[in-house]
């Protein structure tokens, strides 16, 4: 009869243990990778964050001078009523083209 098993010029062992040290290596790569982005998406909420309480610090000095503006008595402060208005209608060009 005839020998009919195949000879590899390697082994099937040593096949296996390069594919799962290769699986390893990109095991290790894709963990390195979820990580990073775990970071990064940690770092944007902390700086939203930050960026929400500029603003908001911001928006308080400006409501803050607003009501100041608001509750300002002109009257008091010298200005008179203008006795009247009137309508004055541009001749030529205007400032916003």
């Amino acid at each position: 009869m005839y020998n009919l098993r195949a000879h590899l010029p390697f082994s099937v062992l040593s096949l296996c243990s390069g594919i799962v040290g290769i699986l390893l290596v990109a095991y290790i790569g894709l963990i390195a990778t979820v990580m990073s982005y775990a970071a990064l998406t940690v770092e944007f909420s902390q700086s939203v964050r930050n960026d929400e309480a500029a603003v908001a610090a911001l928006e308080s000095q400006y409501l803050a001078g607003v009501s100041r503006i608001t509750s300002t008595n002109y009257e008091a402060e010298g200005y008179a009523k203008p006795a009247s208005k009137t309508f004055v209608r541009a001749q030529g060009a205007t400032a916003v083209r």
